[in-house]
């Protein structure tokens, strides 16, 4: 896989897990730097917030739901993190994307995937850029999650704001209906079409109330943002 090096942090109580993905990250010339429970990892990351954070959900001390939620509410710009857990309810993944996870991988889980996952979302969310993006008019902050448009603050429902949030780190490219639906839903995803409404909610908040619209629709591809400015 020819791809730039990334800085990986993995957070995984399991020791022959935790030495199996650092050899393997390792082995395609990234740099990773590993911990086994959640409060040493938490400081690991502030102290130094890696391209992407690989994290266990069943951790000691710190839980990785509670670790994701305070780097969210802790870190000064926004670190990508994988979540890995043995458990694959579509309730357990939506948990994991309520505190702000950006993907999700069950256990067991195939070497190629982990590392797909990894580079997507290094390449994806462009790691070590300030938390607050900034596309025409509109400005997301990624740590308070508040959203302004002419400096007004859009009030967005969670799902809507999940997409919003994918469209402006993938700005200026488009987004697929199918990368969207997965990456909310996971694999798990609703027999309706709830996109459709969440979307419909979305264009309601960000482009109702101005001149100028920004949710654009791609014919036979998907959605992406275009500047109002």
């Amino acid at each position: 896989m020819n791809t730039r090096a990334m800085h990986v942090l993995v957070i995984e109580d399991n020791a022959a897990l935790r030495e199996s993905v650092g050899l393997l990250l390792r082995a395609h010339g990234h740099r990773v730097d590993l911990a086994a429970e959640g409060r040493a990892g938490l400081q690991m990351a502030l102290a130094e917030p890696p391209d992407v954070l690989v994290l266990d959900v069943m951790l000691p001390g710190l839980g990785g739901l509670r670790l994701c939620a305070r780097l969210r509410a802790e870190c000064d710009r926004h670190v990508p993190v994988l979540m890995l857990t043995a458990r694959d309810t579509l309730a357990d993944k939506l948990e994991g994307f309520r505190v702000g996870a950006d993907d999700y991988l069950t256990k067991p889980f195939a070497n190629e995937e982990l590392l797909a996952r990894c580079v997507a979302l290094s390449s994806r969310h462009s790691a070590g850029l300030d938390h607050v993006l900034r596309i025409g008019s509109l400005m997301i902050d990624r740590r308070s999650g508040i959203v302004r448009r002419n400096g007004q603050i859009l009030a967005l429902r969670q799902l809507s704001h999940r997409i919003l949030l994918m469209l402006a780190e993938a700005w200026p490219r488009a987004v697929t209906r199918s990368e969207l639906t997965r990456r909310l839903w996971g694999e798990d995803s609703p027999v309706s079409d709830p996109l459709r409404t969440h979307l419909y909610l979305l264009r309601q908040a960000l482009d109702r109330p101005f001149d100028t619209p920004m949710l654009v629709t791609i014919h036979d591809m998907g959605y992406r943002l275009q500047a109002d400015t």
